[in-house]
């Protein structure tokens, strides 16, 4: 079989690069991850002459990632980043059936935090001449688009790839489709459109593998009206707000008016999911209400509405380390609100882990703090697993990586951080979910095993696998800030 996607195997199938959910600027990687991206691609070279595979074929097997992670373990390892390590035997990077049996699973995968960018949408038309917003890798699912325009490319996030991205090229059974912050003529996903994504992956017999978020911006005009047309019109699993974003570019308080009349009017209109966006800063205007202060205080308010707290409060680039009450962002300062309100582990607080992984999974210091913190805080049946795909490509390597990642026996005595079991990951990865979504037993029955998607997964992955191994969202500063003229 001929690849079409990297055929010289350049491509890690663990992403270790820059790329960003659009919502915060590149952060440029360490010293420490060029020498683990060396070690790896030199590594799966020397792997694949001893199997007698090319490197594609082989960073395509799972002893392609298997070496990949390795080779991550020992950079983080010679430069004393021991907190957390990914439990990979070294055997399994020549070992298929052992590299197979070490990051193959069949746990139940929903992911609450997906999105979906419309390449053909109003906000490309908004866009000035010759602008080139989100530039990527040429993958053989967009090629044909090369004559389409100068915007042809986009092709390359559309539906098509979007559908291999999350359902062919990882084992995400379930996604819930997120919402950026914007005014209602600037989303580059509306809701008419979301329903459409539902519907490419209905024709396809998978009807309920996508639910969808409705965007409220309680401090916008017309938002919280809109509400009632959402809930009728659409199945709505959440409301989606942006306690940091508003149209005068400051920011709200969950229990500041606004607030509490989106908290209301989810209460009376009977979906009492609200998914808040908490960390992951868009600047310094209004960052207080980037924080988690106001979280402990509205879930003690009101116990019957789950508060799903997106990304949980962290910050890129400021790294994760043990509870400081004194910090007053971060991870930190959801577990301070938590505790200082009362609200006990197992609560109506769920963390989320979109973006937050995908970042604290480069730095297993920071990572083995930021589950630890989260798993003791909130609880174990209280982690929701979240990759902000598509911004990422493809999320099987975040997968992977969950999969295998373990903190370390000192930092867990020292801390009481919890060993992380395969039950604990099984729930993260999708039971814990399944308490807040309404995802009905007989659907579950149908199509995690039988529906047509299934049959296309597992059919593509016997007989033509070929993930891009490439990310979507912008990687350098002036990528970042093109994608925030453009409105997109």
């Amino acid at each position: 079989m001929a690849f079409l996607n990297d055929p010289d195997g350049k491509r890690l199938p663990i992403k270790l690069d820059t790329a960003t959910n659009g919502e915060f600027a590149p952060i440029p990687l360490e010293p420490v991850h060029h020498e683990a991206r060396r070690r790896a691609l030199d590594a799966a070279g020397e792997n694949a002459k001893r199997l007698a595979l090319d490197r594609r074929r082989f960073l395509v097997s799972a002893c392609g990632a298997a070496t990949t992670l390795l080779g991550m373990n020992e950079a983080y390892a010679r430069n004393g980043r021991t907190g957390g390590f990914f439990d990979v035997p070294a055997e399994a990077a020549r070992d298929l059936q052992l590299a197979r049996s070490t990051l193959d699973g069949s746990e139940f995968i929903f992911d609450v935090q997906g999105h979906f960018v419309n390449p053909t949408g109003a906000w490309t038309k908004r866009l000035p001449p010759g602008a080139r917003p989100l530039q990527m890798p040429k993958t053989s699912h967009c090629a044909r688009a090369a004559g389409a325009g100068q915007l042809g490319y986009l092709q390359c996030i559309g539906p098509d790839e979007f559908v291999k991205d999350v359902f062919l090229d990882s084992d995400t059974d379930l996604m819930v489709l997120s919402f950026v912050p914007s005014t209602r003529e600037d989303e580059p996903l509306t809701m008419e459109e979301a329903q459409a994504t539902a519907g490419i992956v209905a024709r396809l017999d998978g009807t309920h593998r996508i639910y969808i978020h409705g965007r409220v911006n309680p401090n916008q005009p017309g938002d919280l009206e809109g509400m009632d047309e959402l809930a009728e019109r659409y199945r709505i699993s959440a409301w989606k707000t942006y306690t940091q974003w508003g149209p005068s570019g400051r920011g709200f308080f969950m229990d500041d008016e606004p607030g509490i009349a989106l908290i209301e009017k989810a209460r009376k209109l009977g979906v009492k999911n609200i998914a808040i966006h908490k960390g992951i800063p868009f600047g310094e205007r209004s960052y207080e209400h980037s924080t988690c202060v106001d979280i402990g205080r509205v879930a003690k308010r009101y116990p019957d509405v789950n508060f799903l707290i997106y990304h949980s409060g962290f910050v890129p680039g400021s790294g994760e380390g043990p509870y400081d009450p004194r910090r007053a962002d971060g991870i930190d300062a959801l577990v301070t609100s938590l505790r200082e309100n009362g609200v006990k582990p197992g609560s109506n607080v769920y963390a989320e882990l979109g973006s937050t992984w995908r970042f604290a999974m480069r730095d297993p210091d920071t990572a083995a703090h930021t589950l630890g913190k989260l798993l003791k805080s909130c609880g174990e049946a209280n982690v929701l697993w979240g990759t902000d795909s598509i911004w990422y490509g493809s999320p099987q390597d975040q997968i992977q990586a969950f999969r295998t990642f373990q903190i370390s026996a000192p930092l867990r005595d020292r801390h009481g951080y919890p060993e992380i079991t395969p039950a604990m990951r099984a729930n993260i990865f999708g039971l814990n979910a399944l308490r807040i979504y309404p995802v009905p037993a007989d659907v579950l029955r149908k199509y995690v095993k039988s529906d047509k998607i299934a049959f296309e997964r597992e059919e593509y992955r016997e007989e033509r696998p070929d993930p891009s191994f490439v990310t979507h969202g912008p990687k350098t500063r002036r990528e970042f800030l093109n994608l925030r003229a453009w409105g997109a």
